[in-house]
């Protein structure tokens, strides 16, 4: 198999190879000795076909000028990098009249890397952080980046769009340490395929509404619904946006029942924690217990709930409170079932001399619309968590982001996950050669 095969671009032959060092010097292999592994291996060619403008594609007849010898970074053969050497042509497109440089087949205009060599580093970045790829191929993180963005950015001009039709809406906290004027950001999502759409710093009204600034008037009226939490903001901004008059805003049952969780802890504390050391004992340790649901724990656990729940009437009143609640938020099929069975937790809370559960009981009749429409519904709201759990993961790979834009497009790619099957993976490498399929 000759060199060219291995090069693998049709009109296109190679005309010599060696080896360089790091200091640009040419390195002649010794009998007996092995050629280092970062030594690269250059690879001189030569078009044997017409050139095509880069612009419009268009077959080439004249040729303006022959430029000076340039450098594409390939992938690496037998653990040496590779380049590829050619001197490019300017030529004049009779098709659209530019003076242009000639089309490759192995890269875009203004670009050093192969796309292959793009697309084989955005897989690789897919499961490793982008410094240990750029240690592997000898190149440094800011190269190795641009090269992953251009991949995927690529693979985003060839999906198909997903209409909008609903959305969500999350915070999330960047942590004590970060340096940024905010400390939360407000992400957006397409919910049908739990994608992110949107990042933006804040989590005001006005950083929600300024993404909706940005959809046109069809874009509106094609929402359905704002999945959200119970950040009145961020209500506030739909409701105030013209043209979305008619979207619903759905409470996520998470976010319900991590209030309703909240309100529990604070009982716990009363009960057993300003009671004196010998309550503070018992209820020492049990926090997870009370708050998860009854039917995820062991009988075990079921039995020292039992006990813990004996010895104070109000915790065992508010955890069976919150059990009601989870029911009925997360099992009401229709409006009718859901408001009787908000009716009826109204009805056990009204009584209720503890404070928490007053609040709590507030704060569900301020978003009873929220909660009725989350029994008609019934969006895909785990997909928004789904999303946290996937920023938590490239945050802690990655030792944090400071570029939200990137950090935007790899949540993404890593949602979409095109890469999880062989034919995904191959199809998302074949389109490094759509383009060259073209010339």
């Amino acid at each position: 198999m000759s060199l060219a095969q291995i090069l693998g671009f049709d009109g296109w032959v190679v005309t010599g190879s060696f080896f360089e060092n790091a200091a640009g010097e040419r390195v002649e292999p010794v009998v007996g000795y092995d050629v280092l592994r970062e030594t690269k291996l250059v690879l001189c060619v030569s078009s044997r076909w017409r050139p095509r403008c880069s612009g419009c594609g268009g077959a080439c007849e004249s040729v303006h000028e022959y430029g000076e010898a340039r450098r594409w970074r390939d992938k690496p053969w037998a653990e040496h990098p590779v380049v590829i050497e050619y001197a490019a042509r300017r030529v004049k497109c009779p098709t659209c009249q530019a003076h242009v440089v000639e089309m490759v087949a192995w890269a875009d205009p203004q670009q050093r890397q192969t796309r292959r060599l793009q697309h084989q580093l955005a897989m690789e970045c897919a499961s490793a952080p982008v410094s240990h790829v750029a240690e592997r191929h000898y190149m440094s993180w800011s190269a190795v980046r641009r090269a992953e963005e251009h991949a995927i950015a690529r693979w985003e001009r060839d999906r198909t769009p997903v209409p909008l039709r609903q959305v969500g809406v999350d915070e999330k906290f960047l942590g004590r340490r970060n340096k940024l004027d905010e400390k939360f950001v407000t992400i957006v999502s397409n919910l049908e395929v739990g994608e992110p759409l949107w990042i933006g710093p804040g989590r005001s009204k006005e950083t929600l509404q300024s993404w909706t600034a940005t959809l046109s008037a069809d874009d509106k009226q094609r929402i359905d619904l704002f999945s959200m939490d119970m950040h009145a903001p961020f209500a506030l901004a739909i409701q105030e946006t013209k043209g979305l008059e008619h979207a619903v805003v759905v409470h996520d049952p998470f976010h319900i029942m991590k209030r309703v969780g909240e309100a529990i802890d604070e009982v716990r504390r009363a009960v057993f924690f300003r009671a004196g050391p010998d309550m503070r004992g018992i209820g020492r340790g049990k926090r997870w217990l009370l708050l998860r649901a009854w039917e995820r724990n062991t009988d075990a656990q079921k039995e020292q709930l039992r006990t813990v729940l004996a010895f104070n009437g109000k915790l065992a009143r508010a955890y069976a409170l919150k059990e009601q609640i989870r029911a009925v938020v997360c099992e009401a099929s229709d409006r009718v079932e859901m408001v009787r069975g908000l009716d009826a937790i109204y009805r056990r809370t009204c009584r209720s001399t503890l404070d928490p559960l007053r609040k709590l009981e507030a704060s569900l009749r301020n978003h009873e619309p929220g909660l009725i429409a989350l029994a008609e519904y019934r969006p895909a709201t785990g997909r928004v968590e789904a999303l946290n759990n996937n920023w938590e993961t490239l945050v802690r790979r990655a030792r944090g982001y400071r570029d939200h834009a990137y950090l935007l497009r790899k949540l993404r790619f890593a949602i979409a996950n095109p890469l999880r099957s062989r034919a995904g993976r191959d199809a998302f490498s074949r389109l490094a050669q759509v383009e060259s399929l073209a010339a």
